[in-house]
């Protein structure tokens, strides 16, 4: 596992973080929040809603101070406080456009390193894109750089988020033991958790868990998985709970490292968006990703890139198209033999992605290379 801890001199950033209609952005810029302090850097996340961060990172973190995203009256008064600076780096996470009068006050001092953190993607241009230069044209940061960023999953781009201290993970049966579910789990139950958005395979996905041969605990995540679940049994008036081989238990809102813990202890795990999948790859467990969907369907091509650059099994592929609506038709069976191949794949593609350099140790030399 490649990492760096300890080398590099400790700098100031601002991270700046708008949700839009998910708090996936907002637990990517934590992530990466918590991961540079934990390796001695001071930042300030600025963002315009963080509600979600008392039930995501309940405790805080040393090093990180949390912010509003300032309005027209918080930046004149920055402006005129003799103690504030500015960050040495500046962090735009995914296009959300830093407010004119904070480029002007980045202007005015020493240049600070400007980096605008993109989306995760496996296609071709975010290897060419990725620590390209964008000059700025206009405005009151005219003249400066803009450095575009590029996460992925192969050694020509950003990597991923990976903390030093990821293999730290409770033992399964005891951690599964705190969990306040409505019924114990059974040493026989197979365990996934579901993390998604409004599939419309998922009532197929129900009947096929209640009518399977070993029993399984479905673990739902709240908000719209749990609300798309509640949706499901209702239009196959099946329980709440489930009914056959299949126990239905909603989860309470976990903080990240009770998530990450979630995912290690289950025996298969349906994740969305960017986040939840990456953290589902380190697992190591057989996944299904419900990509984020796209009006103009750009999210097809950002999937079959996925499943090429991991090198994904047929049937897996087969699965992710009908979850994710490219194909019609029945989920393939989730037979023993059909995990057990699919952990297979995935304990390679966790190695694979192992042996590459975690995206904030390339950050940090990154920034370095460009003050």
């Amino acid at each position: 596992m490649k990492s760096d801890t300890h080398s590099s001199p400790s700098l100031r950033w601002d991270i700046f973080c708008r949700v839009i209609d998910n708090y996936g952005d907002l637990g990517v810029c934590w992530r990466l929040c918590a991961d540079l302090a934990q390796r001695g850097q001071t930042l300030r996340l600025w963002t315009d809603d963080a509600s979600a961060l008392a039930w995501m990172a309940p405790q805080g973190c040393a090093g990180i101070s949390v912010h509003a995203w300032p309005n027209e009256a918080d930046l004149q008064a920055l402006a005129k406080d003799t103690t504030f600076t500015v960050g040495d780096v500046i962090v735009e996470a995914f296009g959300c456009e830093l407010p004119k009068a904070f480029q002007a006050l980045m202007a005015q001092g020493p240049r600070p390193v400007w980096v605008n953190l993109e989306y995760l993607s496996a296609e071709d241009y975010v290897a060419r894109s990725h620590g390209l230069a964008s000059p700025v044209m206009s405005g009151p940061a005219r003249g400066m750089n803009k450095w575009f960023y590029f996460p992925g999953f192969t050694p020509d781009t950003g990597g991923l988020l990976r903390e030093p201290n990821l293999l730290e993970v409770p033992g399964r049966a005891a951690w599964l033991g705190t969990l306040p579910l409505d019924k114990p789990i059974s040493p026989h139950e197979r365990l996934i958790s579901l993390f998604c958005y409004e599939p419309k395979a998922l009532p197929d996905l129900l009947e096929q868990l209640s009518q399977a041969d070993e029993p399984t605990r479905l673990l739902v995540a709240q908000g719209r998985p749990s609300a798309a679940v509640a949706a499901a049994t209702q239009a196959l008036r099946m329980p709440k709970i489930g009914t056959g081989q299949l126990h239905i238990s909603l989860l309470p809102y976990f903080s990240q490292t009770e998530f990450d813990h979630l995912l290690w202890a289950c025996d298969l795990n349906f994740v969305r968006g960017e986040d939840s999948l990456v953290r589902a790859l380190w697992a190591g467990q057989p996944l299904v990703w419900h990509i984020y969907p796209q009006d103009d369907l750009a999210h097809h091509d950002k999937l079959h890139a996925f499943e090429v650059a991991l090198d994904m099994p047929a049937d897996l592929q087969q699965f992710h198209a009908v979850w994710n609506g490219l194909e019609t038709g029945r989920l393939p069976t989730l037979s023993p033999v059909t995990l057990g191949r699919w952990r297979d794949w995935s304990h390679r593609a966790q190695q694979g992605l192992f042996a590459q350099t975690d995206l904030t140790t390339q950050l940090l030399r990154f920034v370095a290379q460009k003050r």
